[in-house]
């Protein structure tokens, strides 16, 4: 799928900040998109923003090649099933939901799993709306995306190379149950955290002066606590196990080093903060080394575990080529850091 294909017709159902930018991001593109939002206002701002939005979801949807689902998390079940109903058993389904195993056994369970991949892409501001969309949001962010097995793996195929080709993305293949784990830690709990620091702040006898000298430390901490409180309810309740097992592992992390505060322990609070510095390095990118696969057509659990398990291991694809003889992938696999942790082997 080339990014200037205008033989792709694509369509977006809700443009808020997500799906605003995935909208602006196929416009831009050159492809054919058409974009919804149940807000009459946003649909004509999509409008003077020069991209066609219909009154109609089911216009928006009709005869379209790939539907992305970018509504508030509550509303995707019901969203699936009603833009399926209107659409062509080839046309591709996926979201951008911050949560991913209960809408893909919902899928499952009313067999679009042939044509429905989960998706999360890693990207968003502390603002809302399409006002605040912008169409380089995804650019080099990492956009999960959850294969399943048997009829699941094509439709993966084509979504992943079209979220690479159209939107640079880095797609991170990942189990669904497996992405919730992760980003209970990755994203979930540190909205919990920002809100009760940004939250205690505001109770403070002293919030006036706080805020006054409220340094980087802060201003960083606290950045998602600006986030719609509404959007973060949805996200924690929607992963709510998986957010309350994170906390507990970052709850014990902190009551060791409130301990050792209390204790005056200086050399638990250095190794402490020295293993928090490590994780801070680490995120500022580790080497990678090339890795190159090619599988059947028909796919099976060769692809589906080379997939699931470089995802697991912090790598992800640049490349999905998909020919008569089968499909070829090329990634991109963490290389292990000296004196670190082993990496698995994939497939």
């Amino acid at each position: 799928m080339g990014g200037a294909d205008t033989r792709l017709r694509a369509a977006v159902v809700g443009t808020g900040l997500i799906g605003g930018s995935v909208l602006l991001r196929l416009h831009a593109a050159g492809l054919d998109v058409a974009g919804w939002d149940p807000d009459g206002a946003t649909r004509r701002r999509a409008r003077e923003l020069g991209v066609p939005a219909v009154e109609r979801l089911a216009d928006a949807v009709a005869d379209r090649d790939v539907v992305f689902l970018c509504g508030p998390l509550p509303t995707l079940p019901a969203t699936l099933v009603e833009v399926a109903a209107a659409t062509a058993e080839d046309c591709l389904l996926t979201d951008v939901g911050s949560t991913k195993a209960q809408l893909a056994a919902f899928a499952a369970e009313r067999g679009l799993t042939h044509r429905f991949v989960p998706g999360h892409p890693m990207a968003g501001t502390d603002r809302a709306g399409l006002t605040a969309a912008l169409p380089e949001l995804f650019h080099d962010a990492a956009w999960v995306l959850c294969p399943a097995p048997g009829p699941g793996l094509p439709a993966f195929r084509r979504l992943a190379a079209l979220v690479m080709d159209v939107f640079a993305a880095r797609v991170v293949p990942m189990a669904a149950d497996r992405h919730d784990a992760v980003v209970a830690l990755a994203s979930h709990v540190p909205h919990l955290l920002a809100g009760a620091l940004a939250g205690a702040a505001e109770r403070s006898p002293l919030r006036d002066a706080v805020l006054a000298l409220a340094a980087g430390s802060f201003s960083d901490g606290t950045r998602v606590a600006g986030t719609p409180p509404e959007r973060t309810a949805n996200m924690l309740l929607g992963n709510r196990a998986e957010v309350l097992a994170a906390l507990g592992s970052v709850t014990a992390v902190l009551d060791e080093l409130a301990a050792a505060l209390r204790a005056g322990d200086r050399a638990t609070l250095t190794a402490g903060h020295a293993e928090g510095r490590d994780a801070r390095v680490a995120l500022a990118g580790r080497p990678t080394v090339e890795v190159r696969r090619i599988f059947p057509p028909a796919g099976g659990g060769d692809e589906l575990r080379f997939l699931h398990e470089l995802g697991a291991a912090g790598g992800h694809l640049d490349g999905c080529r998909t020919t008569g003889d089968g499909v070829e992938y090329s990634a991109r696999r963490l290389v292990a850091e000296p004196g670190g942790r082993p990496v698995a082997p994939l497939g």
